[in-house]
């Protein structure tokens, strides 16, 4: 299992567009084959970074996946309207994979 971790520069005016991006990847994401975590917006600190998180089983899934993606009627939709309305102004991904695993069990305070 691997971890896609989307770092987005996003134009700091228009953080409702990228929350409706977002959102929408949050359908098209697990229909198409990828365990979305989720994407994050900015909220204190930096009002120009945001994330989006996903994990896949390997880089052969994860080009299946990106295919899928790209032809899917609402992936497609989504990556024409990042496109027209221009709110992402930096994109960078990194694939890393959890080390500290496996996890003690959470104890409740």
């Amino acid at each position: 299992m691997i971890t896609c971790f989307i770092r987005y520069e996003i134009d700091p005016f228009r953080k409702d567009a990228f929350a409706t991006y977002a959102q929408t990847w949050g359908q098209a994401i697990p229909r198409c084959g990828a365990d979305l975590i989720g994407y994050f917006g900015p909220h204190e600190g930096s009002s120009t970074t945001a994330y989006g998180v996903y994990n896949i089983e390997s880089f052969a899934a994860y080009e299946a996946y990106r295919a899928r993606l790209a032809a899917d009627p609402l992936g497609r939709e989504n990556y024409d309207f990042a496109r027209k309305e221009r709110f992402i102004l930096k994109e960078d991904r990194i694939f890393l994979k959890n080390v500290s695993l496996p996890h003690a069990p959470r104890i409740a305070s």
